[in-house]
């Protein structure tokens, strides 16, 4: 069966919701019912914002360091702090964004974001995602009864390329990714390296429905992915490699 994409409308909400109770909602105003093997992909900013992780950024008070990183990076240091608290690593940056780390997570400015908040306040990363992601697998299957498969996902600029795609910050109910070590490409050629990234690919195709405006459509519905669903629990390092294996990040570290 071919792959269907359905988006899920939802409405604007300016404090701490039910994340959970606003999803079944949605759904049903969308006339979707889940079934065994959708995936549902949420987006990282709507359940960021169900728990509260929104800042009032001009009431935030820089310290030394992120004084002497506003400097450097040309940004408000009250932003800067902000980063410098929610990242593991800073690898460096060009004016206005900071290239950090954040729970396995690489992003320019440890992920927060202006868009889709009120003036003077920003959105940041949620908390546990992939604690999240699991409660919210467990309670689908208890109301619908259906095994389903839960991504948080964010849009992400790649190396080089113009415009975002969409990333997974986790997941839960699907294998993340598919090992495709030891298998034959067209010519016969064993692969000896090659893992397809199945929650980000998934994130993707959601991010394109999802817009990144004013669309109000912070979930899609994926059916017929042929994502392997699993009742594991997914690690949070198995999306991720280690920055000493990142080619762009050893790469880019070296000199010339």
């Amino acid at each position: 069966m071919s792959l269907t994409v359905l988006p899920v409308k939802s409405t604007l909400k300016k404090e701490q919701f039910d994340l959970f109770e606003s999803l079944v909602t949605d759904l049903e105003n969308s006339n979707i019912v889940p079934l065994n093997g959708d995936v549902l992909v949420i987006s990282s900013k709507y359940v960021a914002n169900s728990q509260g992780r929104v800042l009032e950024y001009n009431k935030v008070v820089p310290s030394t360091d992120a004084e002497k990183i506003g400097k450097r990076f040309r940004m408000k240091p009250n932003i800067a702090e902000i980063i410098l608290r929610e990242s593991d690593v800073i690898f460096g940056g060009i004016p206005g964004f900071v290239i950090t780390s954040s729970d396995n997570i690489m992003a320019p400015n440890a992920g927060i974001d202006k868009s889709n908040t009120k003036n003077g306040t920003l959105v940041l990363y949620p908390n546990e995602p992939y604690l999240v992601a699991e409660h919210l697998r467990r309670k689908f299957l208890l109301k619908h009864n259906v095994h389903i498969g839960i991504i948080i996902a964010d849009s992400r600029l790649m190396p080089g390329r113009v415009g975002t795609v969409g990333v997974s910050i986790s997941c839960s109910g699907i294998e993340p990714t598919s090992d495709l070590r030891g298998e034959r490409d067209l010519y016969g050629n064993s692969l000896k390296v090659t893992f397809q990234a199945v929650a980000d690919d998934l994130a993707s195709i959601a991010n394109l429905k999802m817009g990144e405006g004013s669309d109000a459509t912070p979930c899609v519905l994926v059916r017929n992915s042929n994502a392997r669903l699993t009742d594991r629990k997914i690690q949070e390092n198995e999306m991720a490699i280690s920055y000493e294996q990142c080619v762009y990040v050893r790469g880019l570290g070296m000199r010339i």
